[in-house]
């Protein structure tokens, strides 16, 4: 199979998975098991990059790609670099970062590449706090978006998990603040300061959301596959995942679904 043959066969997979031409996507990936699974299946070596342009190729001239460009090192280097921060998040995206038409949104802890049709409404979003009301979370919402979860479980990928809680101001978070040299996109400094709503860890509160992961899968909300079968891709329609989780903090079941408490 060539380049071509290879983007057109992964984007068949997309599709199947809940992608569609003109969507605002938000990927959250780890590469590892569908490299590996398209091997055993056709016998090709396929890179991040081919999986970069079978995103963009599913999406279509009206789609929008948002990609995590998350880098933790502020709070201890007090320095972010807009044009130059590397993302944690993996090739695929320090493939966004470094793509020309891609734009990054300016939180120094939580910010994301966005590539296509949409992205200029992303431009300027510069949010204090990483879940915030005015965050790129926020705006995925907006656009009736969709999260896509290639080849990782809820617990070590959905951050809009977290997005959910500081909206509803969940009593076992709180927001703590991070101040340091921010350099923009024409290379000035500033001393700025921006914030995260954390867990409270004298509470013993730790992330626990692959109950939830369960729950969606169990009513349907998740489309694909699950994070250890097939291609490992999975899909859901942001503003149905925001829903059920707030239910279940509204409920009271969050420490039944998104948290749990650590006994000493």
């Amino acid at each position: 199979m060539n380049k071509e043959e290879i983007i057109s066969y992964l984007s068949k997979e997309w599709k199947r998975c809940g992608i569609n031409k003109g969507d605002v996507l938000l990927v959250h990936s780890s590469l590892k098991r569908l490299i590996n699974e398209v091997k055993n299946r056709k016998n090709i070596v396929i890179t991040p990059h081919i999986v970069y342009d079978s995103l963009i190729n599913s999406l279509g001239s009206n789609g929008t790609l948002i990609l995590p460009l998350f880098n933790f090192d502020f709070p201890k280097t007090k320095t972010f670099d807009i044009i130059n921060t590397p993302s944690h998040m993996g090739m695929l995206t320090e493939i966004a970062r470094l793509d020309k038409s891609s734009i990054r949104t300016g939180h120094p802890i939580y910010s994301f590449a966005v590539i296509g049709k949409k992205s200029n409404e992303f431009a300027n979003i510069d949010n204090y706090s990483g879940y915030g009301k005015d965050s790129p979370f926020a705006k995925i919402k907006e656009l009736n978006g969709k999260i896509a979860i290639i080849g990782l479980s809820d617990q070590r990928s959905m951050t809009s998990y977290h997005f959910v809680e500081e909206q509803k101001q969940v009593e076992y978070r709180y927001y703590k603040e991070f101040t340091g040299d921010y350099f923009d996109k024409t290379g000035n400094k500033n001393k700025k300061t921006y914030a995260l709503y954390v867990r409270n860890l004298e509470k013993g509160i730790t992330t626990d959301v692959n109950r939830m992961m369960d729950y969606l899968w169990e009513n349907g909300f998740y489309k694909g596959d699950k994070f250890d079968e097939g291609l490992g891709m999975r899909t859901i329609k942001f503003n149905d995942f925001y829903n059920e989780v707030e239910k279940k903090i509204e409920e009271g079941n969050a420490i039944n679904f998104i948290y749990s408490i650590k006994k000493e």
